[in-house]
Formats: C-alpha cells, sequence, structure tokens
C-alpha cells in the first residue's frame, strides 16, 4: 500500500493514444490504494478504450461532454475541478500537450485543467519523432513554467514499431512518482519557510532614498514553489509590484531594519532564503524635511543591519537550512565561497547580474549554487520559476 494516496481524489484524464488502454491499470493501482477516481475521456480516446470498462473499474462515474445536462446537473467543470485533490493526463499526446501549453478550453478536458488550482501531472506518451520535435518542447517547457509535472516518458520500443524516447511511463511507476510528491508535500506540511524578496529602500529625505535595480522575481517564485511543495511559507518582501497567491503569508516592508525586524517575529522556521537585495547601507541621518538644491551635496553613510548573518548565526532559532543569495558582477564564484564561509550559510546561490539576459528584471536566471560540503552546481539559463523548482527540490532532498 501507498499510504500517501489513502482516500485522495484522483481526476483522470484520458487522452486519444494507443497507451490509452494502460489507463485501466492505472485506474486498478490507485483503487487498490483507496483512492476515489472520476475520469474524463476525450472524444478520441473513446476509440481505443470504452466509458464502460473505465466505470467499471473506477467505481465512478465518467465525463465526456463540456455541454453534458446529465452531468451539468451533478457537477458542472468547474465543481469537477475542485473536487480533484490532483490531475492526472494519461497519456497526455502531443496534441493534448500543444492544446494546454496555448490555453485551450475546447473540450472538457482542456476547460476541466485551465479551471484547476491543483496539481497537474502530465504522462507523455507518442512518437519519438513528435517527442523530439521543436514544438512538442516549446510547449512542454511552456507548461513547466506552469508548474505542470511531467512524468517520462522512457525509451523503448513503440506500437508503431519504431525505437525511442516517447514510450508512456509505465502506470505502477505513474502512481509511484505521484505518491511521493505526496509524501513530499504531508512532510513538508509540518515545516516553515522564510523568503526575503526585492530590494529595500534606506531614505535619505522624506521623498528620496537609496535602492537597487532587484525586482524580488526570483524570491518570489522561490515562495511559490515552497507553498507548492507544502511548506507553510512566509514571504517578506521589499517594494515591488509583484503578485502572490494568498497560501503565502505575505508581509511589505521597505527598509532593511523593517526586514531585520520581521524576520525576528518570524523564528523559528525550518527553512530561510534570503534572496533579498538588501541595502549594505543607509544614510546615518536621515533628513526630517525634504533637502533643497544645492551644488554640492555630502551624505554620511553606515553599515546596515546584516539580516543573513544574523539569522545563521542564532544559536537557539537558528533554522535547519540557511540560504543566501549572492548577486556578482565580478569573481562569482570566489565572492560566493566567501560569503558561504562568513555569513555561516547551509548553501549560496550565486548569479552574474552583469549578464542582462539573467539580470534582476529578467524573468529568465543562471545560477551556481555553493554547498556548505564544498560542492558546487550550475542551473543553467531558464524560467525564474523552473530555477525556483529546481532551488527547492535541492532544499526538499537536504531538510530532515
Amino acid at each position: 500500500m501507498m499510504k500517501n494516496l489513502n482516500d485522495k481524489k484522483i481526476l483522470l484524464i484520458i487522452c486519444g493514444g494507443i497507451a490509452a488502454y494502460k489507463s485501466l491499470e492505472t485506474i486498478r493501482i490507485f483503487k487498490k490504494n483507496n483512492c476515489e477516481i472520476k475520469t474524463i475521456l476525450t472524444k478520441s480516446a473513446k476509440e481505443f478504450v470504452t466509458p464502460l470498462s473505465i466505470a467499471s473499474l473506477s467505481h465512478g462515474k465518467v465525463y465526456d461532454d463540456l455541454f453534458s445536462v446529465e452531468n451539468e446537473s451533478e457537477m458542472d467543470h468547474i465543481a469537477l475541478s475542485r473536487w480533484a485533490d490532483l490531475i492526472l493526463v494519461q497519456p497526455a499526446t502531443a496534441n493534448t500537450i500543444s492544446k494546454l501549453a496555448k490555453g485551450s478550453s475546447e473540450d472538457l478536458a482542456s476547460t476541466v485543467i485551465l479551471a484547476s488550482n491543483k496539481p497537474i501531472f502530465l504522462a507523455p506518451a507518442m512518437n519519438v519523432r513528435m517527442w523530439e520535435h521543436p514544438s512538442t518542447k516549446e510547449n512542454l517547457k511552456i507548461l513547466k513554467n506552469y508548474s505542470y509535472r511531467i512524468i517520462g516518458p522512457e525509451i523503448g520500443e513503440m506500437a508503431c514499431g519504431e525505437y525511442g524516447e516517447g514510450k508512456m511511463t509505465q502506470p505502477e511507476n505513474i502512481v509511484n512518482k505521484i505518491n511521493d510528491y505526496l509524501f513530499i508535500i504531508n512532510k513538508n506540511n509540518k515545516l516553515k519557510a522564510l523568503v526575503t524578496a526585492g530590494p529595500t529602500n534606506e531614505y535619505i529625505d522624506p521623498v528620496r532614498f537609496i535602492t537597487n535595480k532587484s525586482s524580488g522575481k526570483q524570491g518570489y517564485e522561490i515562495a511559490k514553489s515552497l507553498s507548492r511543495n507544502g511548506y507553510q511559507t512566509t514571504l517578506i518582501s521589499g517594494p515591488t509590484n509583484l503578485k502572490i497567491n494568498n497560501e503565502i503569508q505575505l508581509i511589505k516592508v521597505e527598509t532593511a531594519e523593517q526586514m531585520f525586524k520581521e524576520t525576528q517575529k518570524n523564528l523559528p522556521v525550518d527553512v530561510a532564503i534570503f534572496s533579498a537585495a538588501v541595502a549594505d547601507f543607509k544614510v546615518t541621518k536621515m533628513s526630517d524635511i525634504k533637502i533643497k538644491k544645492k551644488n554640492e551635496l555630502t551624505i554620511q553613510l553606515e553599515k546596515n543591519v546584516d539580516v543573513l548573518s544574523y539569522v545563521s548565526n542564532h544559536n537557539s532559532m537558528r533554522p535547519q537550512l540557511v540560504i543566501g543569495f549572492a548577486a556578482e558582477t565580478n569573481d562569482l564564484e570566489e565572492n560566493a565561497i566567501k560569503k558561504l564561509k562568513n555569513k555561516n550559510c547551509d548553501m549560496i546561490i550565486a548569479n552574474d547580474v552583469s549578464n542582462q539576459s539573467i539580470g534582476f528584471n529578467s524573468d529568465f536566471n543562471e545560477v551556481t549554487i555553493f554547498f556548505k560540503n564544498n560542492k558546487k552546481e550550475k542551473l543553467f539559463s531558464k524560467n525564474k520559476s523552473l530555477i525556483a523548482e529546481e532551488i527547492v527540490e535541492r532544499i526538499n532532498s537536504q531538510i530532515n
């Protein structure tokens, strides 16, 4: 028995491919593990499996028509998307993947997915040439950015007689992957995560301040990924125009001192990720009134509070994992390793902000993770949401 599947509500969407027949085995495994199943059959899927065989195994209703009076009176497509704990699309054909990437809602399956806020898993199955086609790769990249989880495919012999990547992952392995995901979610539900993001503003007078170019995008994506992975997540954000989902506790601050105080208030946590670009210096004495124009102006600065160092060296409330960021323009590795040691961090995530394609306001990033055990790992350029997912995968592997 896979105990993480117990009592879970699974919405299985079966698409029209030869691998559709394997959905019967998937249903059998889910039922064996005490799952409740509802099924959507696409029009082409009915060429491979029948509603009767699906209903007999699932002991649940089979849906196929977006505008069925019978179905709408019992449960419309919105309610169906809300009912499920997760959605599995198996087999996910090239056509279905393309429709989902474009946000299509032309049938019940695509409409339910578009209306859903639940985890969505795709188990692709198609000919090797279709799988390798650039449009398929681009569509999958889009769906990964939307946080769809892709299971497989495998390399093997296909029904068409060709050999290569594109064969659907076996049902038992698909269900195992979902069980593993639920295990992580259940484990992380007991854990708290704190993320800082964005810039800070250090005031010179009531209308002027010192700041930096940080957009906060990477920190926000990390907070979203942590929340999706089950962590009770708090995001302390400097000034940005970014939005965050309601499951995340958002605390807005402006100055480094405010960020420090809010961080103190929200300890202890299990994981702390400091992605905010906190100003290193602040004005020694802020003017109470607007400073008038002069030929020259001298501003005295003093060192700001070091939020990261305070938390990583806190004896009684230090998180199990403390992760800092290093935005560098030169000597990236040398500076990152120095920060890792000086700040007593478990990881430092460094990026080259002089590269405008992955800089502060870009939607893309490329980072190198430096670990406390002297290992390092490079995450090559991709959307910041995907970088966040990979960072959280590393956190999951290290947290107890």
